[in-house]
């Protein structure tokens, strides 16, 4: 990717100031997006995934946010590859990478997650463990194995991702990402097709959103004030991409308030083109909206540096260089305040180098290779 005399000066001057999330101040504007790599046997984080993220912690990402992790609930995940953020073995692991990130000048948070019934019965790591969600109805809607959870299991979980955030602040992590999208747990509890509850928990949007509110609230309170909680969210679903929890703005604010009054600090708004506008009649992205409804800070993702989305990567594809001109008119703009890179930053770990150092001419196509490794 060339970029212009302009292009370039742009993008230092945007990207490269701080940003305050809560107590923490972010030295950059780029983050790294969470993305699931299965490199930790056990789930435990080793040697390699600290400098993995120390890595691009060192070459100028300000904000690391780690690959989802499973919160300690049997059914929360379904790989023993996947990290995990309970147990005393894997909880030394991660206070490593969170130390390698410091001392590299970065910051950090752990992306919190369950799957919910996107679980499949007998995997790993607790292979007894049923899959469970608001309804026991999976994203494609069919009923598959699971169940739909009691008020014990509401409680459990709740507790689970509040004493993962606790434990986040206790191994020295900057803040907590809780994993409200592409149709995991918390996401099936949002979306009207997966949530057919008729208790308080299901209904319209904002009864819908009580179960993630509740989580956000738990967390809120067992970590200091100062600390912050950031809450990732999605339209789409892994299983259904045109999948939709807003209509309008009226609908998407109706969910986000609830989790914003909570405690939610930042919002984190997954799309697969970040360009794209959200809803008829405005140019502003999900992350824009987000911003506008709630006031709080935002980071928008979505192919970033590429040309074309993450789902041809999923079928082995690659992707061209993309410029990153529109993306820095939004940001001029304050639509909104951080922007995370995926797989340009694990085709590259020097990317927001380069882009922040006028080296466009250094950066390369993503190469689907990038994933069968940590060590680039």
């Amino acid at each position: 990717m060339t970029a212009t005399t302009s292009t370039a000066s742009r993008a230092a001057e945007i990207l490269s100031r701080p940003v305050t999330l809560n107590g923490l101040t972010v030295p950059n504007r780029i983050a790294m997006a969470p993305m699931t790599r299965m490199f930790s046997p056990g789930g435990v984080p080793g040697e390699d995934v600290q400098a993995y993220y120390s890595s691009r912690a060192a070459a100028g990402v300000g904000l690391i946010v780690t690959e989802g992790t499973y919160v300690g609930h049997d059914s929360a995940g379904q790989s023993d590859r996947v990290p995990r953020f309970h147990g005393e073995e894997q909880l030394a692991g991660w206070a490593k990478v969170a130390a390698a990130v410091h001392e590299a000048g970065g910051t950090i948070v752990p992306q919190l997650w369950h799957i919910g019934m996107v679980r499949k019965q007998g995997e790993a790591p607790y292979a007894d463990a049923p899959a469970v969600g608001p309804s026991g109805i999976r994203v494609d809607g069919t009923e598959g194995t699971g169940r739909a959870m009691t008020r014990a299991d509401l409680d459990e979980v709740i507790g689970a991702f509040a004493d993962a955030a606790a434990e986040a602040e206790r191994i020295g992590f900057d803040g907590v990402e809780l994993h409200g999208a592409h149709g995991y747990l918390l996401d099936q509890f949002l979306w009207e097709r997966t949530n057919r509850r008729t208790d308080a928990y299901g209904g319209d949007a904002v009864a819908r959103t009580k179960f993630a509110a509740e989580i956000v609230a738990a967390v809120r309170e067992r970590v200091a004030a100062d600390f912050p909680v950031i809450f990732r969210y999605s339209q789409w679903k892994q299983e259904a991409y045109d999948a939709r929890l807003a209509q309008d703005p009226q609908e998407l604010e109706a969910i986000l308030a609830p989790l914003a009054a909570a405690g939610v600090d930042a919002f984190h708004a997954s799309t697969r083109r970040y360009w794209l506008p959200e809803f008829e009649g405005s140019d502003l992205n999900l992350a824009g909206w987000t911003k506008k409804l709630t006031g709080r800070p935002t980071i928008t993702v979505g192919s970033v540096g590429l040309d074309g989305d993450f789902i041809r990567a999923f079928a082995g594809e690659g992707a061209a260089l993309g410029d990153i001109d529109n993306l820095l008119d939004r940001m001029e703009r304050e639509e909104f305040d951080m922007v995370a890179v995926g797989r340009a930053l694990l085709q590259d770990p020097q990317w927001a180098a380069k882009v922040l150092g006028n080296r466009f001419d250094e950066l390369k196509p993503y190469d689907p290779a990038a994933l069968k490794s940590l060590s680039r």
